[in-house]
């Protein structure tokens, strides 16, 4: 079969995969309790992978629970300012558990991104949750920015011919990128619509926004890979990786839509 013939031959798997993830999202974020359980595991699964990814040989899962379980407890005890005040002092007694270890100077400045990611980036899920329009908006950001994704990947599949990051990853390109958030910004126009009940103007620049920032997040955690000299951070997800494969692109667009949302509103 030609190389050609072949670009789509992953799809099935993908598809298969992304059934599995909407079911394991839509009873994750059912509930503000539930969702501080989601978002929990995915601190304790992501902060895993980012083990693996800077090479921690020795036991990852006892590290791994403990920020899982203290973020589930950070997250139903405080509000956002003393979350993230605990949180803080949480990333300082895991890096001193890893000084311990001896680890290398490398090591731990990706344990710094790793407790960025995981306790300070992706929690912002659960703060969308809460807001007054929680359901809604949360659907909202996971969903445009997954399906942003799934726009460029596709548009790079039928249309890529331009390399945009040849050195990191090489398989995107500018057509899927220019493709993928323009879909994005219709997306973005018809979710905001019903579920955020905002205009045009504010649903057209979320979509440029999380189109661009998703993509940042893409190619930030494809560069990390990249110096690890790994392709995928785990087997968790048949045909996408591991979890943090997949949420790459939130590890930017959570924070920057709980932010900039209720300033856009007042546009």
């Amino acid at each position: 079969m030609k190389p050609e013939e072949n670009k789509f031959a992953d799809v099935p798997l993908r598809v298969k995969t992304w059934i599995y993830i909407i079911i394991v999202f839509a009873a994750g974020i059912s509930h503000p309790l539930t969702m501080k359980v989601f978002v929990s595991w995915i601190g304790f699964q992501c902060f895993f992978e980012f083990l693996r990814l800077f090479r921690i040989n020795s036991n990852r899962l006892i590290p791994s629970l403990f920020v899982g379980t203290a973020q589930f407890f950070l997250l139903y005890f405080f509000n956002i300012e003393n979350y993230f005040l605990y949180s803080s002092a949480l990333s300082v007694l895991v890096l001193l558990y890893f000084i311990l270890l001896k680890t290398s100077v490398k090591q731990l400045y990706g344990f710094i991104i790793a407790l960025l990611v995981c306790l300070f980036a992706f929690p912002h899920l659960s703060f969308i949750r809460e807001t007054a329009s929680g359901l809604n908006s949360i659907i909202f950001i996971v969903v445009v920015t997954e399906l942003n994704d799934v726009f460029q990947y596709l548009m790079g599949k039928f249309f890529g011919k331009h390399k945009i990051t040849p050195q990191i990853s090489p398989n995107k390109t500018l057509e899927g990128f220019i493709g993928g958030v323009f879909l994005t910004v219709l997306l973005s126009n018809i979710l905001g619509f019903f579920l955020l009940e905002t205009d045009i103007l504010v649903n057209t620049i979320l979509g440029i926004l999380l189109g661009v920032s998703g993509f940042c997040g893409d190619v930030f955690m494809s560069y990390l890979k990249r110096k690890a000299h790994i392709k995928d951070t785990g087997t968790l997800l048949p045909g996408h990786g591991g979890l943090l494969d997949r949420m790459d692109s939130l590890i930017f667009n959570a924070p920057l839509f709980f932010w900039i949302f209720s300033l856009l509103v007042k546009i």
